[in-house]
């Protein structure tokens, strides 16, 4: 099947007359569970849950590897870095990573005995620091600086030295990149975003394609507790139908946004996978079926960011991405980065593109 078909069916259940096409949330902490539990499919709600194994079966035919899911994709995030570092390990990581993944691993992880060694996204940088690494973790592309590096070479490195790859793919979702097919051990993803697209739940969940880390990340969310909810695992799954027309007309936005921004005196230094002249269009061309909907550009100062997003009547002024409605925010509140104080991190919604470039040219006015 194709994408836009894949993702309507993908782990729902065979028709059988009288049913539902999809199963409803199951609400359960306990299971009837009489003699050895080793036979039983459910068993405790902190072990397994009919929701979850429905929406695990569908990410796993979107990714090409067996899916763990997990209440928020830091949880996820925890989970890898839990199973797989231990003291006395290097872990790679994109200096230009997202901030909360830079903090986990060079706080906690740094602390417990583990060398973190850092290099830029752009121009496949980190392939200089693998040598006796145990994990080298990639984020193409990167938040918020939208620089992508080679997957696929970067694996193909790595496997070659012994080093585990974990790719952060939250931006591009399943059906703009796949890892997992170009060489990645695990395909990690904040579904709290573009998968799910709805700004209403917080879920995460990490791919992989060998079976033993599968069920080692499984046991990681069993011992720790890490739990989604099945409400919001079952909102995921509904949503997920929809993903691949969200993300046509949300990818499509985002480049009509880019090169609009592009034309403005404004505004410096667009950044946008899709642009033909972006530094990052030859490699996303070629591992990429989709340029993502998020874009990134700079206004001169801290005030006029302000005033833009005053002026805006459409664009929502909040933190995260991926969501119907087109959001946007000055990334420098927060810290963390190194990036210019009228730095804006651009989510494309669903909106009509000219009501969206209208608004933006009015915004930008002011």
């Amino acid at each position: 099947m194709r994408d836009a078909t894949r993702v309507i069916h993908a782990g729902v259940p065979a028709p059988e007359q009288g049913t539902p096409f999809r199963r409803g949330p199951t609400f359960a902490s306990t299971y009837h569970l009489s003699g050895e539990p080793a036979g039983a499919p459910f068993s405790y709600g902190r072990f397994d849950n009919p929701t979850w194994a429905d929406f695990e079966q569908a990410l796993a035919e979107l990714e090409g590897g067996s899916a763990v899911v997990y209440p928020s994709g830091m949880a996820a995030v925890a989970a890898v870095m839990g199973c797989v570092l231990r003291p006395g390990d290097a872990v790679v990581m994109p200096s230009d990573s997202y901030y909360t993944s830079r903090v986990l691993v060079e706080g906690y992880f740094a602390a417990m005995g583990v060398e973190v060694r850092t290099a830029p996204t752009e121009g496949d940088q980190q392939a200089q620091k693998l040598e006796g690494a145990r994990l080298l973790w990639l984020e193409t592309p990167s938040n918020p600086g939208l620089d992508v590096c080679d997957i696929a070479r970067l694996a193909a490195e790595a496997r070659r030295l012994g080093v585990l790859v974990a790719v952060d793919n939250t931006t591009a979702t399943p059906l703009g990149q796949r890892p997992l097919s170009l060489g990645a051990d695990f395909s990690v993803a904040s579904d709290t975003k573009a998968l799910s697209g709805h700004s209403d739940l917080l879920l995460g969940h990490v791919a992989a394609t060998d079976p033993d880390w599968s069920a080692r990340l499984r046991l990681w969310r069993t011992q720790m507790g890490s739990i989604p909810g099945p409400m919001e695992v079952w909102l995921a799954h509904r949503s997920l139908g929809t993903l691949d027309v969200r993300l046509e007309r949300m990818c499509a936005n985002a480049l009509a946004i880019a090169r609009f921004l592009a034309e403005r005196p404004e505004v410096h230094r667009v950044r946008y996978p899709g642009l033909p002249d972006d530094p990052a269009h030859g490699v996303a061309a070629r591992q990429m079926s989709r340029f993502g909907h998020v874009l990134s550009f700079e206004l001169p100062n801290r005030e006029s960011a302000e005033r833009f997003f005053a002026a805006s009547r459409l664009v929502y002024e909040a933190t995260s991405f991926g969501g119907l409605h087109s959001s946007a925010e000055r990334r420098a509140r927060w810290g963390g980065d190194v990036i210019p104080e009228g730095f804006i991190r651009f989510s494309a919604g669903l909106e009509d593109p000219d009501d969206l470039l209208e608004d933006l040219s009015r915004a930008l006015s002011a």
